[in-house]
């Protein structure tokens, strides 16, 4: 960072042209004093000149700024400014300008002669001196410093005249904050941007029109190739079309051979079957007549009838051969009659045996129904339908005798259960007094062992008692009261004489007395030590430089590698150097602790995610399994009201059907309680009748035939009554059963109805809130993972600068450790005075000094000796006035704890009295328990001996009942083994076999019949032998003829199927004739396909000539270049719009940025200096010329309470100039961050005292601010010796600059010690 350290000046105005005038410019401050008119400005023109370039106003273009030759005597001058100062880089770095005035006939003449900046080359050490024109050193200089030459001129080296130009006229203020923020640089470099683009657009716009044209020609040549493609592909298309025809051509030539030959066969088979035709309807006419003189049509083949015109002796052989067979047959067949009737026989003694074991059977059954009948009746089963019982209905009774048996059981384990309740009923009774009296012993035992701990705890508080008294009389508690009184008033007494005696005020006065005299020792000796250590001092600072370069390079390297991530991670700020290590620590522990607070969030929200999940996972198993139950509560109902109403149903209608069902069994048994009431009023009717000869109902007396008939009456329907209730019984046990069954059924079915219409709905509904839980959960949880990824990418961004920002700690500190000892080392280099006063006299003076400071050390010890002395005898006092105190209450605590040995004392002999009562209480009421504990042991053992002669005789009465139903079981079996063994189904197969074999029989007789009736035939054939012979041969002659006849038939039939196969003349002549056309008419396509394939192969021969033309060459190549040039161009001018708009916005806010940055300095700055209440604070306000421009108009503004006034025109002088002033401060503050330099010529200028106080208070602050800055310069010159004697402080700087004139009225400057 860029700063000044020396300057020359020779020749300047008021400064003499033969001597040179150095001053030195000191860190933090450069303070320059002097009277008007004695030169300070002149210091601030040459600055200027130096860095700038510009001559100060009003100087006549130099001529005036140069020593006037008039004055010096001479015709010509030369003027030379040498400024020495530091880069931005921290490099040193000579410029040197000369001038020379020139005295002509009429007129003067001002001239730059030498613009020249002297470098030091850091590999040889060597001075390198580079010539500039001044219009290059101008430019070079500011680049070097680090700040442009606008900031240089209106900001760092302000002339006075131009000190005020903040409150100048608007156009002078919009230029100077133009030239400032260099508006007009970059205004130009987006003009130059825009014109770019423009001619861009119009390159566009010619590249668009030449990439048409391209475009054209490249259709044009892809159409010309496309013809050419298509036209050989229509030309390949002929070729294969005439290679087609070809092929059809020759293959219709094939079938008209085929036709020709074909016509030739088919006139040839015309004329075979008309011949054929004659010979066979000459045949027939001879086969008419043989038909007519045969005697018999014989029915056997030809073959046969030939064997027997060959062989017929042989034949009649065979036929009494076949005779003698027919008559075995027939004697077989009566064997077979005979064994069929033997059959017969067989089956009929079979099915006597089957018939005799059917009647067995039925006699089993009979047992059955009585065995159930005992057993109904016997143990009160109910009714029973009427006799024969039918297998079903003996199933189901004795289906409901083994549920009996079952109840039997089930009563027997009920009783079983039931004892066992009463006995554990009993015995918990027993259980309960006894352990009321096992607790009362215990609590008797506990009583009885607390009441001894009680007496042993007494005696031990009495010896406690008894010693605490001891103590408490060893102690005299009034005399320790007097004494503690004696300590407490001699301490009061001695405190009192150590406050007045004030002994620490006067040790610190002569402490300060002593530490002002050190410092004059240390400043003479410092003074004395520099006249010998001069070339080891500058050693050192030289290494201390490097170092200190050394740290700044290291320190703004990491600042610039990772002032992007700083400012990404502090929201686009970039905190000071400093403060940068706290600000990332607190960053990094507001990330930490956000990303450990949603990690957890994070974690828990994926614990209720699985915990929705399990409880989902549940719930739907739940449902699965109630939806499991359901159906199979639905198939079990279905089936079983399928088999009870033995039809298809819908489970809905079953309380439908058991209503019915319990409908029906009440009206079964209402039937049966009426018919059994009726039917047991007939006997005692019958008996009245008999006894008194009188109607029962009516009484009226009855006739001995009345009577009888009345009697008779009442047993016809005594017994049709009891079939009746028979029937009535039946019907009702079954309306019972099926009700039994469906009431069974009942209780499935409700928790079926349950199931469907409340359980599964309710999980249903479970299952829906608890999915819609999960989606809100795990959108949730969605959320915290999105954000906490976030929050952990910006935790690791911090995370990664904070080795970075220990680092930036480490040099600073290293840093400020440094700039005290380089500061102290140009301090004592630069700012030593030379020649002031001798060694001698600067030791006469540290011997004085030393002597008055051993004699303050001398009185200081003895005021201390003093003040120890009465601070011992109060240490003394008040050490034994707290150790009495203690023994104070050490008594007081004796005492406290014999009052409370005797409290416990009393109160554990009232507790062992309470213990006693309680004992007694506990013996009386033991004795009641003990004998209800007997008692109750003995009701167990009584209640125990009933309960199982109870128990017994049910178990004897089951056995008996479980005997007869095995009794029954076993006659069950034995009927179960005669159905299962199928004697039934043998028996009624018997009978079948018995009726088969009769049909067999008559079968058999009438083959017989059959076998005698062709028996006859053969015996009356051989007796006709003869004529037999000659009916033979009548019918081998005429079955010749009638062969020859089908076999021409044949013959004919067979030509005219080959005839039709060959199809008709006519139609074979036609399709001749059309396959003829059909050749034609494809050989005239044949022709047009071969003309038209050489006009294709005309265009494709032209068509290519045209393709190599010059416009149709690298055609493709062409377009593509073009396209990419136009491409290219376009994306090019796009990055110049995005460059014009990103450069356009970034000025803005930069501008905006920039501008409240000031105000704020200048709100603080104006707060902080001005003492007058009329104008709260003042700004600087920007309005645009223009929306969305970069043009801006200034103004400076003034807050008075809520009213916002321009400054210029309302305000003092000194208003004006302290708010020039400020505004300087401020943008100095602002834009001057690698030039810590800021000149103030005549600050003070129109102010009063306390504005001239605050404006030294501020400045000084800033100074104390900047402190830790090492480039950090300000230059002040002024006139005002009190607000210089406010400035000039030795914290900030050792000497300052007096500018006075000597007695040739030359400028001369003299450094001088600062104020002390």
């Amino acid at each position: 960072m860029s700063t000044v350290d020396k300057m020359l000046i020779k020749g300047i105005r008021s400064f003499d042209p033969e001597n040179k005038h150095v001053i030195a410019f000191f860190k933090p401050l450069t303070l320059i004093v002097g009277s008007n008119g004695a030169g300070k400005t002149t210091i601030i023109e040459c600055l200027k000149l130096s860095c700038t370039g510009e001559l100060p106003p009003n100087s006549r273009s130099g001529q005036s700024f140069i020593h006037d030759p008039k004055v010096a005597g001479e015709t010509e001058t030369k003027g030379q400014i040498k400024l020495r100062f530091k880069t931005a880089a921290g490099k040193d770095v000579v410029c040197i300008r000369s001038f020379q005035l020139t005295q002509k006939a009429s007129k003067m003449e001002f001239k730059a002669i030498e613009s020249v900046l002297q470098t030091i080359n850091p590999h040889t050490g060597e001075k390198v001196c580079l010539s500039y024109r001044c219009a290059d050193m101008d430019r070079e200089i500011p680049a070097l410093m680090g700040v442009s030459k606008a900031i240089l001129e209106n900001v760092i080296f302000v002339h006075q005249d131009e000190s005020n130009w903040p409150l100048q006229d608007p156009s002078t203020l919009k230029k100077k904050f133009d030239d400032i923020f260099s508006a007009t640089r970059y205004t130009k470099a987006l003009e130059v941007i825009k014109k770019l683009h423009k001619d861009q657009a119009q390159e566009i716009k010619t590249y668009k029109l030449k990439l048409e044209n391209l475009q054209t020609l490249k259709d044009a040549a892809f159409k010309l190739r496309d013809n050419i493609s298509q036209d050989l592909e229509k030309s390949e298309a002929l070729k294969a079309q005439m290679k087609d025809l070809e092929g059809s051509i020759e293959a219709i030539e094939m079938k008209i051979m085929q036709m020709e030959t074909t016509l030739k066969e088919l006139r040839k088979l015309q004329d075979q079957i008309s011949t054929h035709s004659t010979a066979r309807s000459t045949l027939f006419k001879l086969q008419q007549t043989q038909y007519a003189a045969l005697a018999e049509e014989n029915e056997d083949t030809d073959e046969e009838l030939k064997e027997w015109q060959t062989k017929f002796d042989e034949r009649i052989a065979l036929l009494e051969m076949k005779v003698n067979k027919l008559e075995r047959e027939m004697r077989d067949e009566e064997t077979k009659s005979l064994s069929l009737s033997q059959s017969i026989n067989d089956f009929t003694r079979e099915i006597g045996k089957l018939q005799a074991e059917a009647d067995a059977h039925m006699m089993s059954r009979h047992e059955r129904d009585s065995a159930i009948g005992n057993i109904f009746r016997g143990y009160n089963l109910g009714s029973l339908p009427e006799l024969p019982f039918t297998n079903d209905v003996a199933s189901n009774l004795t289906n409901r005798i083994k549920v009996r048996l079952m109840d039997f059981e089930k009563d027997l384990a009920d009783k079983k259960r039931s004892n066992e309740k009463e006995l554990a009923f009993a015995w918990d009774r027993y259980n309960s007094v006894y352990a009321r009296c096992f607790k009362m012993e215990s609590r008797k035992e506990a009583n009885m062992e607390s009441e001894s701990n009680l007496t042993r705890r007494i005696r031990e508080k009495e010896n406690e008692r008894d010693v605490a008294e001891i103590e408490l009389s060893n102690l005299n508690l009034s005399h320790i009261d007097e004494r503690e009184k004696a300590f407490q008033n001699e301490l009061e007494k001695k405190t009192l004489n150590l406050t007045e005696s004030d002994y620490e005020s006067n040790i610190n006065h002569k402490r300060t007395e002593i530490f002002s005299l050190e410092q004059k020792i240390k400043a003479l000796h410092r003074e004395k030590d520099n006249l010998a250590t001069d070339s080891d001092d500058r050693v050192i600072l030289r290494m201390k430089k490097d170092e200190l370069d050394t740290h700044k390079k290291k320190l703004k390297k990491i600042v610039d590698e990772h002032k992007d991530k700083i400012r990404g991670v502090l929201k686009g700020r970039l905190p000071s150097e400093k403060d940068l290590k706290r600000e990332i620590s607190q960053a990094f522990g507001s990330a930490k602790r956000e990303y450990d607070d949603l990690s957890s969030k994070s974690l828990e929200a994926e614990k209720e995610v699985k915990l929705v999940e399990m409880k989902i996972q549940d719930a739907t198993n739940h449902t699965s399994k109630l939806q499991k139950d359901l159906d199979a509560k639905r198939r079990f109902l279905d089936s079983k009201l399928r088999s009870l109403i033995q039809m298809e149903t819908d489970l809905e209608i079953f309380p439908k059907v058991f209503g019915e069902a319990m409908e029906k069994r009440d009206v079964q048994k209402s039937k049966y309680n009426i018919a059994d009431g009726m039917r047991q009023m007939f006997d005692p009717f019958e008996r009245v009748a008999r006894a008194h000869h009188i109607c029962p109902c009516c009484e009226r007396p009855f006739s001995p035939d009345e009577e009888d008939q009345f009697v008779e009456k009442q047993r016809v329907k005594s017994a049709s009554s009891a079939e009746h209730m028979k029937v009535l019984a039946v019907e009702c046990s079954n309306a019972d059963t099926q009700f039994q069954q469906l009431d069974k059924l009942r209780m499935i079915y409700e928790e079926y109805v349950k199931l469907g219409k409340e359980s599964i709905p309710l999980a249903k509904r479970n299952i829906d809130e608890l999915t819609e839980d999960l989606n809100q959960k795990s959108q949730e949880f969605d959320d915290l993972v999105g954000v906490l990824a976030h929050v952990k990418t910006e935790k690791d961004a911090v995370e990664a600068l904070l080795e970075p920002a220990e680092m930036v700690e480490r040099l600073l500190k290293n840093m400020q450790s440094l700039r005290p000892q380089v500061e102290e080392l140009e301090h004592r280099l630069d700012s030593r005075a030379q020649g002031v006063r001798s060694v001698e006299e600067i030791k006469l003076e540290i011997n004085t000094l030393q002597s008055k400071r051993d004699s303050l050390s001398n009185e200081v010890e003895m005021l201390r000796e003093k003040k120890q002395s009465l601070d011992d005898d109060v240490a003394n006092i008040n050490m034994r006035w707290h150790a009495l105190r203690e023994e104070k209450l050490k008594a007081s605590a004796i005492l406290h704890e014999l009052r409370r040995s005797n409290e416990e004392i009393n109160q554990l002999c009232e507790e062992r009295v309470q213990f006693e009562l309680d004992q007694k209480h506990l013996e009386e009421a033991l004795v009641p328990s003990t004998k209800e504990k007997d008692k109750l042991n003995q009701e167990h053992a009584d209640l125990k001996s009933r309960l199982e002669r109870e128990y017994d005789e049910l178990a004897e009465r089951k056995r008996s009942f479980q005997q007869e139903t095995e009794t029954l079981l076993a006659l069950n079996n034995r009927i179960k083994e005669f159905i299962e063994s199928k004697k039934l189904e043998r028996l009624k197969d018997s009978e079948e076999k018995h009726s088969l074999s009769k049909s067999q029989l008559q079968k058999n007789e009438l083959r017989k019949q059959e076998l005698n009736a062709e028996l006859s035939k053969s015996k009356e054939l051989m007796r006709n032998q003869d004529q037999l012979k000659r009916n033979i041969d009548d019918n081998l002659n005429y079955r010749k003829t009638k062969s020859e006849v089908d076999q021409l038939t044949c013959e004919i039939e067979s030509l005219e199927e080959k005839a039709i196969s060959f199809g008709t003349m006519s139609g074979i002549e036609a399709d001749l004739k059309r396959l003829f056309q059909e050749k034609d008419r494809l050989l005239s396509e044949l022709n047009r396909c071969q003309g038209t394939l050489s006009v294709y192969q005309s265009n494709t021969s032209r068509h290519k000539v045209e393709l190599k033309q010059p416009q149709y060459k690298d055609i493709e190549k062409r377009y593509f270049n073009q396209l990419i040039q136009l491409k290219t161009t376009e994306m090019a001018n796009k990055d110049l719009d995005r460059y014009y708009n990103a450069l356009d916005k970034a000025l803005m806010r930069f501008h905006s940025m920039k501008m409240e940055e000031i105000n704020k300095i200048i709100k603080e700055l104006w707060q902080q200096t001005y003492r007058g209440q009329d104008i709260d604070y003042i700004s600087i306000c920007s309005d645009s010329e223009g929306v969305g421009t970069r043009s801006y108009s200034y103004r400076v503004l003034m807050q008075t309470g809520d009213a916002e006034l321009e400054m210029r025109g309302r305000c003092s002088a000194g208003q004006k100039v302290l708010a020039s002033l400020i505004i300087r401060l401020a943008l100095a503050e602002t834009f001057c961050l690698n030039c810590g330099i800021l000149a103030l010529d005549e600050p003070t200028t129109n102010l009063d005292g306390p504005n001239s106080e605050s404006l030294a208070g501020a400045l000084l602050r800033i100074m104390d601010d900047r402190k830790g800055q090492e480039n950090f310069q300000l230059i002040v010159i002024t006139h005002d010796e009190r607000f210089a004697q406010l400035i000039g402080q030795r914290q900030h700087a050792e000497k300052y600059y007096r500018v006075t004139k000597d007695e040739h009225q030359h400028s001369i400057i003299e450094a001088q010690e600062i104020f002390g």
